[in-house]
Parts: structure tokens; C-alpha cells; sequence
């Protein structure tokens, strides 16, 4: 399959946005996400930069937690930002492609204080790129929060567009290269979302087919039981790589 078959960002979010929804590795993601972000409630002056916003699904529940800061998600998709603004109407949504240097039209007066970044890079062979070009809408200082497949690659991966996954220290020289100063990176989701990736592995392409179009009873229970048990995977350890970074020198 070519390249420009799997990084079509539109088709992807038709054919598989729906299980998307209520799939579990999101979900704990984000709970990682928010856990790391560390906001109060009350939180004012917030500015949170997501790079890659997908359907709007970490949108819809930061506005929810802090409805007193704003975010902007910066989205290749068409698809994506239509279905984000329709899903949180208080957010910001642009359709933009990080990987060509934004016009001076196209800028934004948005000077993120936070940022998150969560399951794109591993689709890029340029990730660095992408990263520079981003920084342009952070505050110096900005705390940016970024997840990617950690283990093994499979078939199912490389169809959905997968370039490589990434051990920590990988992670760790890829925000430095692009001009961020590292708080932390490791590896979370044992023993259950490293359980999952293996299972994934097995059946690589013949996983396809069931977390395409609307999901069936049975993807609906697996979900619900997978959330449930990633609630209790352990934070420094697995197949789930993330990192906490500055832009800039300032901590």
C-alpha cells in the first residue's frame, strides 16, 4: 500500500473513527494525558495546544474539566476538524499541515502555555519537522506532553500508516532535535495494554476488519472490559512510550 493511501487522514477517521470513539487505548491515554497536565479545576490563563486533534474527543473533555482556558487543535483532516467543531462548538479548530512551514496569514496569535501531541509521530518520517513547526504557536516555556507506540511493529500497523515506534530514549533525542528541553520519558500499560499490543500483533491485517465501520456488541464489551482493565497498568513500565517536554530553556 502506498504512502499516500494510509496517511489519507479523511478516509481514515470514516473508516475507523466510529470504534475509535470508544476504543480503550484513547481513553487511557488521555487519562495519562490530563494526569500529566497536572491543571486545577479553576485554572485560568490555560492555553492548551493540541498537534494533531483528530475528532476532537481530548478537546471535548478538557473544555469539559476547564472550562475557563481555551485550546486550538491544529488538524491535517478535513473530516476531522468538521467533526470537531460540531462535537465542541466552544473550541478551535484549524485545518493545517504541520509539515510545511505556516504562511504568515495562516499564523495564529495563540502563544500555547501547554501542548499535547499524542499518536502522531510515529506516522511521519520527518517528526522533527512537524515538532518545529508547532513550536511556533507555544509561549517559551510551554509544557508539551507526547505519546507514541513503544514494541513491536505488525501488519496492522504498518497498514494504518505507521513509520516506527519508539523506545523512550528514541523519544527523548526526537524532542531534542527539535529545539525542546526533556523532563521525562517512559514506558507505561503493563501488564494489560502490553497484553493488547501483543494480541494486535498476532492477528495483524485480520484485525482490520473488526474496528472498521460501526462497532459490533462484541468490540463494544472488549472495549468496555479493556478500559476497565488498563485502569490498573503500571505507570513506568510497557509498551506506551511517552514524554513530558519544555519549548524552549525555561522549566
Amino acid at each position: 500500500m502506498s504512502s499516500a493511501a494510509v496517511d489519507d487522514w479523511d478516509q481514515h477517521w470514516s473508516d475507523i473513527g466510529a470504534v475509535s470513539e470508544i476504543g480503550p487505548t484513547p481513553k487511557y491515554r488521555r487519562r495519562v494525558i490530563f494526569r500529566l497536565l497536572n491543571l486545577a479545576p479553576e485554572a485560568e490563563g490555560v492555553r492548551l495546544l493540541e498537534i494533531g486533534s483528530g475528532t476532537g474527543e481530548l478537546a471535548e473533555e478538557f473544555c469539559k474539566r476547564y472550562p475557563r482556558s481555551r485550546y486550538l487543535g491544529l488538524e491535517l483532516s478535513r473530516t476531522g476538524v468538521e467533526t470537531s467543531l460540531r462535537r465542541v462548538p466552544t473550541a478551535q479548530f484549524v485545518q493545517r499541515d504541520l509539515l510545511q512551514p505556516p504562511k504568515t496569514a495562516e499564523m495564529l496569535d495563540f502563544g500555547a502555555t501547554h501542548a499535547v501531541c499524542t499518536e502522531v509521530l510515529e506516522h511521519l518520517d520527518g517528526p522533527w519537522v512537524l515538532l518545529e513547526n508547532a513550536s511556533r504557536y507555544m509561549t517559551p516555556g510551554c509544557k508539551l506532553i507526547v505519546t507514541v507506540p513503544g514494541g513491536p511493529m505488525n501488519a496492522f500497523y504498518r497498514h494504518i500508516g505507521h513509520r516506527r515506534h519508539y523506545k523512550p530514549a528514541e523519544l527523548r533525542a526526537l524532542l531534542e532535535r527539535a529545539g525542546f528541553s526533556v523532563d521525562q520519558t517512559y514506558g507505561a500499560g503493563f501488564p494489560f495494554f502490553n497484553l493488547f499490543r501483543l494480541f494486535i500483533t498476532w492477528r495483524g491485517e485480520k484485525f482490520l476488519p473488526g474496528v472498521s465501520g460501526p462497532p459490533s456488541r462484541l468490540v463494544r464489551f472488549a472495549s468496555w472490559l479493556l478500559d476497565a482493565l488498563f485502569r490498573v497498568n503500571v505507570m513506568h513500565w510497557g509498551w506506551q512510550t511517552i514524554a513530558v517536554a519544555r519549548y524552549g530553556t525555561e522549566k
